[in-house]
């Protein structure tokens, strides 16, 4: 009798759990059973080892063969425990030394030809395995840099089986044959899930470092100073923003710009974005480390599932997760179902969105900057002098109220985009400032912000709760009046008053200032309730 043992990882959502894969050889008549709850993706995985460790040139053990991975009670799914099953095989048949792999981590899927292919979900993978405190793991060599990621973790990439049972032998590692240049890769197809890309809005690529020049940049919309104010606003602070106004007023524009006045990922904010992109499959090749804030456009007709996550078998990422430590842009708000805009709710406030089904229950990350984009009506033409709207006054109250009280209320900055005049569009008042300068501001801003809050949990002003900025982080003397006027009125909610303070905040932060003042406050109600209050925050304004 034979037995041996490796580890892989099973992913529930981003999160992983170690999954120690057991191989037990009995005298009996040869079968190849796998037990500990594998789904129909990993059944299949019989076949695949059998091919691929007979192709690799070694002998499958004509015993009664039992592979069980524990624990039994964790759904394990997908072809990623391929390599680690051969190699408990192999073991057990005393191929390689067992006591070699007992504490080797393999990830991997395995070709019928001996080749090892990628998987999604490595940097994830890894991570689990280095908090349950293995150091060495095996992975398919295409991801190997993203398995890198993680400190402290001796990674070995393999192009196939037949150069593992090398390394574990101490034989001679055999070169594998490249595949005819000027032809794709076949074995990258495991990197991606087809259409994970589609159905939010975010290109594989989209995220990454980019050239300069390659983006695109805040002088090229015309006029909008107010909008273009209120976009350094969030950006600098972690605001929602509401843009309204007609069509063609460059809505979308100012929301594809803002990405690119955001800093850069700070090194841990790019691997918790790289493990939910891997897990999702859109990761890049080549580009194992998502450097820039992720921008998710999804279309209106996206389903709730789509949006906060979802799907058959255990939950996977949604748009809301894809965007995480980025921009989440929902053009046309008002077209969206409303069950799926009122699902936003939870991650709006908690930064995760929790999702329970039959196969388990997934917390996956979702602290997004969120932008809405409508029209005033189903005609785009409400607030056009003369452009002749026949939208009836019923019609334009339903279409307006389906972006529901309570997700409005979560918005912290809402703003009206005029038409674009002829003089602007012509560029006779001057281009606007281009992204480099705004970003240059949104960093001097948040750096502000950063040192106020070095020693709290909370590191943008959009995540302090309101009862710390009144009493730990005061305003001047009497800021707060017209604001506190405002909610006896019933213009403002209890939340929408912290929501303005914090705003204020963010702008005193802007003008380089200690404390927001009356003038910062000002500011925050104008952005938040559309009322003019004679304050406006102009470009680079000083103290």
């Amino acid at each position: 009798m034979g037995f041996a043992r490796a580890c892989s990882v099973a992913l529930v959502g981003v999160e992983g759990v170690v999954v120690e894969v057991q191989a037990d050889l009995e005298p009996g008549v040869a079968a190849f059973t796998l037990v500990g709850l594998p789904d129909k993706t990993l059944v299949e995985s019989r076949d695949r080892v059998r091919a691929a460790v007979v192709n690799s040139g070694a002998a499958w053990p004509q015993k009664k063969l039992t592979v069980g991975l524990s624990p039994a009670s964790v759904p394990k799914s997908g072809a990623g425990f391929d390599l680690a099953v051969a190699a408990a095989v192999l073991g057990a048949a005393e191929v390689v030394a067992p006591g070699a792999i007992a504490d080797l981590v393999l990830i991997g899927e395995l070709g019928l030809d001996g080749r090892v292919r990628p998987v999604r979900g490595i940097l994830p993978a890894v991570l689990a395995a280095a908090d349950a405190g293995y150091r060495q793991v095996v992975v398919p060599q295409q991801c190997a840099a993203e398995a890198a990621l993680v400190p402290d973790v001796a990674v070995l990439g393999v192009r196939s089986l037949r150069q593992l049972i090398a390394v574990l032998t101490d034989g001679v590692v055999p070169e594998e044959a490249p595949d005819p240049p000027g032809r794709p890769d076949p074995i990258l197809a495991g990197l991606a899930l087809p259409g994970a890309g589609l159905g939010t809005g975010l290109a594989a690529g989209r995220s990454g470092q980019g050239d300069a020049g390659d983006f695109p940049d805040l002088a090229d919309v015309a006029g909008q100073h107010t909008a273009r104010r209120a976009l350094e606003v969030a950006a600098s602070g972690g605001h929602h923003l509401f843009l309204s106004g007609p069509p063609g007023a460059g809505k979308t524009m100012l929301a594809e710009r803002l990405p690119w006045i955001l800093p850069p990922l700070t090194r841990q904010d790019s691997v918790e974005v790289t493990a939910v992109h891997s897990v999702a499959g859109i990761l890049p090749p080549g580009e194992p480390l998502v450097a820039r804030p992720p921008y998710c456009a999804p279309h209106h007709s996206a389903t709730m599932q789509s949006l906060v996550g979802g799907g058959n078998g255990v939950p996977r990422p949604g748009a809301v997760s894809l965007a995480h430590r980025g921009v989440l842009f929902l053009d046309e708000a008002a077209e969206f179902h409303s069950q799926a805009l009122d699902a936003l709710r939870q991650p709006l406030e908690s930064g995760h969105v929790v999702i329970a089904r039959a196969a388990g229950v997934v917390r996956l990350p979702a602290r997004f900057l969120m932008v809405l984009a409508a029209n005033p009506c189903p005609c785009g033409r409400h607030t056009l002098q003369g452009a002749g709207c026949e939208c009836p006054p019923s019609v334009i109250r339903r279409y307006q109220g389906r972006l529901s009280g309570p997700l409005l209320d979560r918005v912290d900055l809402r703003v009206e985009v005029e038409p674009v005049t002829r003089s602007d569009l012509l560029g006779q008042g001057g281009r606007g400032e281009p992204t480099a300068a705004v970003a240059e501001r949104v960093r001097e801003a948040r750096e502000r912000a950063a040192a106020r809050l070095a020693d709290t949990p909370w590191r943008l002003n959009s995540e302090v709760p309101g009862q710390e900025l009144r009493t730990r982080w005061q305003p001047a003397p009497g800021a707060l009046a017209q604001a506190e006027r405002d909610l006896e009125r019933g213009l403002l909610t209890a939340r929408g008053l912290d929501r303005v303070l914090r705003v204020a905040w963010t702008v005193a932060d802007l003008r380089g200032r200690d404390r927001p003042d009356a003038l910062d406050v000002a500011v925050a109600l104008e952005l938040r309730t559309g009322i003019a209050r004679g304050a406006t925050l102009a470009a680079g304004a000083g103290p």
